[in-house]
C-alpha cells in the first residue's frame, strides 16, 4: 500500500490497481486541489475543502463515491462510516469518521472531527487501528493538544496528521515527543511494517 499525501486533508492510497481518494478539495475551495482517477472517494463533510469528487474522475476512472454514515463495499474494500460532531469553518455539520479494511489493514479516517468525545458507535467499532489519520489544525477540527489525546486513547500503530500548518505541526509533534520527525514523501506500508509500532508519529510531505 502506497499513502500520498496532496495537502488539506486529501490523500492518494494505492493498492495495486486500486486507488483510494480521501476529502479531495473542490474547484471552489481555497486549498490547492490535485486532479487523479480513483476508483473510490471518501467524503467526510459536506465543504468545499473536502467534496471535490469531480477532481477524482479522469479518463475513463470514474469513482464510486461514499459521502456519509453506513456500511459499504466497493471492490473489496469494506467500508464503515460513523457520524460525529464539526464546526469546521465556523460551521457546524455532520463529520463522517471512515473505517477502511485494505491489504488486510485497518484504516481509520477521522475527516474534520471537531471533538475528543467518539459516537459511541464509533467506540464500539474502531479498535486494531494501524494507520489513524487525524486532523490537527483547528478551524472547528481537533487542535494539536486534543488530536494526540485523542489519537493516542485510539490505539494506533501509526499516526499520520493532516489539515495543518506549520506551527500546528510543530506544536503536535511537540505533544507527541516526536520533535525530530522529519516528513517523508510518500508511506509505503505492509502490515508486518506495523506489528512492532505503537503510535508512532509519520509525517507525510505535501
Amino acid at each position: 500500500m502506497v499513502i500520498s499525501y496532496l495537502g488539506g486533508q486529501n490523500f492518494k492510497i494505492s493498492q495495486g490497481d486500486l486507488t483510494l481518494a480521501m476529502n479531495p478539495p473542490s474547484k471552489d475551495s481555497s486549498l490547492k486541489s490535485s486532479k487523479f482517477g480513483s476508483d473510490i472517494t471518501l467524503v467526510s463533510l459536506d465543504h468545499e475543502d473536502f467534496n471535490g469528487v469531480e477532481n477524482t474522475v479522469f479518463g475513463e476512472r470514474e469513482p464510486f463515491a461514499i459521502t456519509g454514515p453506513g456500511e459499504y463495499e466497493v471492490k473489496g474494500v469494506a467500508v464503515r462510516g460513523f457520524a460525529s460532531d464539526s464546526t469546521y469553518g465556523g460551521d457546524k455539520g455532520i463529520n463522517t469518521i471512515y473505517s477502511i479494511a485494505l491489504e488486510n489493514m485497518n484504516l481509520v479516517f477521522l475527516g474534520a472531527l471537531g471533538t475528543t468525545t467518539l459516537p459511541q458507535s464509533a467506540k464500539e467499532e474502531l479498535d486494531n487501528i494501524d494507520v489513524l489519520f487525524v486532523p490537527i489544525g483547528g478551524n472547528g477540527a481537533l487542535d494539536p493538544a486534543e488530536a494526540y489525546k485523542l489519537a493516542v486513547g485510539l490505539e494506533p500503530k501509526a499516526i499520520v496528521p493532516m489539515s495543518y500548518d506549520a506551527a500546528a505541526l510543530k506544536s503536535f509533534l511537540k505533544e507527541a515527543g516526536a520533535e525530530d520527525t522529519k516528513p517523508i514523501e510518500k508511506l509505503t506500508v505492509k502490515k508486518k511494517d506495523l506489528s512492532e509500532k505503537e503510535a508512532e508519529v509519520i509525517v507525510l510531505a505535501s
